[in-house]
């Protein structure tokens, strides 16, 4: 009996004190060590958690074409070598996939959606945000408000007043060799991800950035780089950030729906360029299509078509943890094909030589190179 009191009072104590840390933790979810270990890794819900600025569409809209049906892919041997999978649907859904599209010439081959996501259903593009803020650079050279990649990031971000930043340029933000020291891991509350991701005041952390080795001598991917490229582009256009976007690439390619990009905090207002915009799966087959025609829409230079060609080329010697070439923002292959991409498996994959367009959005990547995989589908049309 003795045993079974005390084993009873240590499942009290365990008890209370989970509940004295859980309360503790929604204390301090204004604190990002807090917010990290109440809502842990990012999600398809982060788009709910943070607060945004909005993006309005324009009074047009741009549809694509449909097939009558879907059509009837089938899945690559090398992804199913013991024939698990017998219908294609299935295996997107077993992947977690929560959206896929497929549009060839302006027509959709294949639209499904999976686990309760529709196509109206908000998902963030996460790490794929990238390559929207890449355009907006090219866009705000284009119109002269930025004279020059080659500009030292602190003429535009004054806070940077650590020894080294002068050194930085745009062009070394683009392709991740800005030489920041910084590290990308979710794995600890303490490194600098977390706190940039769930932190209220990105313009404080920011100001205590240091150098850790000279730019542009390596690759090393860190998302403060398009953090930093966003507050270049706001600073130079004097325009918030959604509100250039809206202006300048979601009005002009007719979006279907409104969008928004979230902000460290309401009160700072400070955007998460490296993560948090938040659309429709078909609106970002858009952006796809805008850059399978260097830039230009209907007829209309939207980004420069310099800026396109140049952003989807093989610059360097920059690889991502894939081996994927990195340029500007951007994956790109030696096959022309280039994508945007995001933490949990989020796709924007223009592949020109075939005229295709691939959209996949995800919970996780369910243990699959989506970038081969759209290759080796491509294979059937």
């Amino acid at each position: 009996m003795a045993g079974q009191t005390k084993n009873s009072n240590r499942t009290i104590k365990r008890f209370i004190y989970s509940m004295v840390l859980i309360l503790s933790l929604i204390q301090l979810s204004s604190c990002y060590v807090g917010r990290f270990f109440w809502w842990n890794f990012a999600d398809l819900n982060d788009s709910n958690k943070f607060p945004y600025l909005e993006i309005e569409k324009g009074e047009t809209t741009f549809y694509f074409d449909r097939l009558a049906g879907n059509k009837n892919f089938q899945i690559p041997e090398k992804y199913n070598p013991d024939n698990k999978f017998d219908n294609f649907d299935n295996f997107l859904e077993n992947k977690k996939c929560v959206s896929f599209i497929v549009i060839r010439n302006d027509t959709i081959l294949y639209e499904n959606y999976f686990s309760r996501y529709c196509d109206s259903s908000v998902i963030t593009t996460f790490s794929a945000s990238k390559s929207f803020v890449s355009a907006l650079v090219g866009i705000a050279i284009e119109e002269g408000y930025i004279y020059s990649t080659n500009e030292p990031i602190t003429k535009y971000i004054p806070e940077l007043v650590n020894q080294g930043f002068d050194k930085i340029t745009i062009e070394n933000l683009l392709n991740m060799r800005s030489g920041i020291k910084f590290t990308e891991s979710y794995a600890s509350p303490f490194a600098d991800m977390p706190k940039y991701y769930y932190g209220t005041n990105l313009l404080k952390y920011i100001g205590k950035l240091k150098v850790e080795y000279e730019p542009g001598i390596k690759y090393n991917y860190q998302s403060v780089n398009t953090i930093l490229l966003g507050l270049i582009v706001e600073r130079a256009t004097n325009t918030k950030l959604n509100k250039y976007i809206e202006q300048k690439l979601w009005k002009p390619i007719e979006m279907q729906y409104d969008a928004s990009w979230s902000v460290d905090s309401k009160e700072h207002q400070v955007f998460k360029a490296n993560c948090c915009l938040n659309s429709r799966s078909i609106d970002y087959a858009k952006f796809g299509r805008l850059y399978l025609n260097k830039g230009s829409w209907n007829g209309k230079q939207i980004v420069p078509e310099k800026w396109v060609e140049r952003s989807t080329s093989i610059i360097n010697d920059s690889r991502d943890s894939q081996g994927y070439p990195y340029t500007c923002q951007w994956r790109v292959l030696e096959n022309g094909a280039f994508f945007a991409k995001g933490i949990l498996g989020q796709y924007i994959f223009v592949y020109p030589a075939k005229r295709l367009i691939f959209i996949r959005q995800g919970n996780g990547y369910g243990k699959i190179d989506w970038a081969d995989f759209f290759l080796e589908i491509s294979k059937e049309i």
